[in-house]
């Protein structure tokens, strides 16, 4: 989306609001014992208390209201009354909505409570990952030079990028052009970024593998056997500088 009027802008701002506080509250409300099903649901009411309804849902007819996956699952798992949080779980939150025809879109990863599995330094990597490239994003720029900096932060911290999972523009609808934002360097890749539009820039960090596939449900994404990864998300207006943080609100 191409922002184009001050009207345009505060109704990005409005639901990148909804978005943010939704994940950092769900964030919190997390603990050893309750559901998947049940962190969604409150994940719901916030959404419903900015007036905000679930892209996935809406968009997709996704079987919950929000993105919940868990250990080795990777993306877009669905919440359940059988899936019960643990001490020391991995677990990513992803939170999109719209919101009087805006559309916003934001991840992120955390351990829940100990560190059970070691990996705090994979959910450490991915947000330094996210940072770095979303301070050399601006108009003009190589989308594929942000994958490059995305891959190279991930390789110095000895781990791999998702390159089935991308970012994507966003805004009248929840995937609009570009298409594809990689967290990898890919030199086919020639498109720019430009200037007033909007994008969700994602990083897929791996302990191992480079691919996720499909658990089976029609949704959920897997991990490579044995690995974990680490996903954070933001909504950003581009400028000719570094670009505005729609969902900064969300603490990541």
């Amino acid at each position: 989306m191409t922002i184009e009027s001050e009207e345009e802008l505060a109704g990005m701002q409005q639901v990148s609001e909804a978005v943010a506080v939704t994940l950092r509250k769900m964030r919190e409300y997390a603990k050893a014992g309750i559901t998947t099903k049940q962190l969604d649901e409150y994940g719901y009411e916030v959404l419903q208390s900015f007036g905000a309804a679930s892209a996935p849902k809406i968009t997709y007819d996704f079987p919950g209201y929000t993105c919940i996956s868990i250990n080795n699952e990777a993306a877009h798992g669905i919440p359940s009354e059988s899936t019960v949080l643990k001490e020391g779980d991995l677990i990513n939150i992803d939170v999109s909505a719209e919101l009087n025809g805006f559309y916003a879109d934001n991840g992120g990863s955390f351990i829940l409570g100990k560190d059970v599995h070691g990996l705090n330094k994979l959910v450490e990597t991915s947000v330094s990952a996210l940072h770095k490239a979303l301070k050399e994003i601006r108009g003009g720029k190589r989308i594929s030079e942000i994958g490059r900096i995305i891959e190279t932060e991930a390789k110095r911290n000895g781990f791999k990028v998702i390159k089935n999972l991308v970012g994507h523009g966003v805004g009248r609808s929840l995937h609009e052009a570009p298409d594809e934002i990689p967290c990898f360097y890919d030199r086919y890749n020639t498109q720019r970024f430009r200037k007033n539009t909007v994008v969700a820039v994602e990083t897929f960090i791996s302990t191992k593998g480079s691919y996720t596939h499909e658990k089976g449900d029609g949704w959920t994404l897997l991990a490579e056997k044995g690995g974990y990864v680490a996903q954070h998300e933001h909504t950003i207006l581009i400028t000719d500088g570094e670009p505005i943080i729609l969902t900064k609100a969300n603490g990541i």
